[in-house]
């Protein structure tokens, strides 16, 4: 391997490579798996540690990953002068921004979800996942105006936050206890992975940044911001045993870490090259699949009959929503300003 990668000055997302088709496929398929598992450790791991101690690990472990890689690569953008930019960028706002990013990509929702898997099933946790594209251009439209939506679009956040309402089934009185707050946590984590989309799309993604350094960047200050809360999130007694059970939620935090949050946003960038943003954001669909089948498999876990059917909501929300369905032949497309 190369103990560097030059790249020509492009926005973050934009195409600067190609990957051969299969290993696309294959990676694309990893990720979704991946993302989608992701709940079943956390349910896991909390038989052992705190959801506390679920985020600062996971965070971590993901954070010396992508470190290592970036340090192994030497990723570089070449200049408008044809020079070779470094590593890592030298702006202080730079910095300042991905401070933002990491604490809405990972600290605030690694917690939401972990806390909330505490009174929600991983399955119905995979679902509200699901609803980060509707929260994407909810944030993107309303608060950083980097995008118009037309009729159809609206119309399918509309249908998203109906399905959202549906599967939170407001009329059961057993919805309004401590699994209610478990589902307005995962809103929570959701609602700020829409606002990352939105504050990387107009504030970061022209700046010339290797996609492996705006991964970690994005996890590393992450690391560092988890570093810092240590003493209120880490520092619980943990009492693990050798027997299956031990391993398991070693094995989960382990997977929580290195794949989910370290190798995945790596495979996230190659599918990125090789198909666009628009057809990555298709992992949307895999990951609650994933979730579900997983909790209902190896969990035992059940759904009432108003979480699939609102899962099915926001799926086909998504669908209008990211310009996939129209409602007629003349509904306005969604345009960047």
């Amino acid at each position: 391997m190369a103990d560097r990668t030059i790249e020509r000055a492009a926005p973050a997302e934009a195409s600067v490579g190609r990957t051969g088709t299969l290993s696309a496929v294959l990676q694309f398929v990893a990720m979704g798996i991946v993302w989608g598992s992701s709940f079943l450790f956390m349910k896991v791991a909390l038989e052992g540690v705190s959801f506390g101690q679920i985020a600062w690990s996971r965070t971590l472990l993901g954070g010396v990953a992508l470190a290592v890689i970036v340090a192994v690569m030497r990723p570089r953008v070449t200049g408008s002068d044809g020079r070779p930019g470094p590593v890592l960028p030298r702006e202080p706002i730079v910095w300042l921004h991905f401070l933002v990013v990491s604490v809405t990509t990972c600290v605030i929702p690694y917690l939401c979800f972990a806390w909330a898997e505490q009174y929600v099933s991983s399955s119905l946790a995979s679902i509200y996942n699901a609803t980060t594209p509707i929260m994407t251009a909810l944030m993107a439209t309303l608060v950083f105006r980097v995008e118009r939506l037309g009729a159809s679009r609206w119309f399918g956040v509309g249908l998203g936050i109906l399905g959202v309402v549906v599967v939170i089934a407001p009329w059961q009185v057993a919805g309004l206890t401590g699994s209610l707050a478990g589902q307005l946590a995962c809103l929570v984590a959701t609602l700020c992975y829409g606002f990352t989309f939105g504050y990387q799309r107009k504030f970061l993604s022209q700046r010339p940044i290797a996609p492996a350094t705006f991964a970690f960047l994005s996890i590393g200050v992450s690391a560092v911001v988890m570093l810092a809360l240590t003493p209120v999130l880490a520092l619980q007694p943990v009492e693990l045993d050798f027997s299956a059970d031990g391993w398991a939620i070693v094995g989960s935090l382990l997977a929580l870490g290195i794949l989910g949050t370290g190798l995945a946003y790596i495979w996230n960038i190659n599918v990125l090259r090789a198909w666009g943003p628009t057809g990555t954001s298709t992992v949307t669909y895999i990951t609650p699949v994933v979730g579900v089948a997983l909790g209902i498999l190896l969990l035992g876990e059940r759904l009432s009959w108003h979480e699939p059917a609102g899962a099915a909501l926001v799926l086909v929300g998504i669908l209008f929503a990211q310009g996939r369905l129209r409602l007629g032949r003349r509904s306005a497309e969604a345009s960047v300003r």
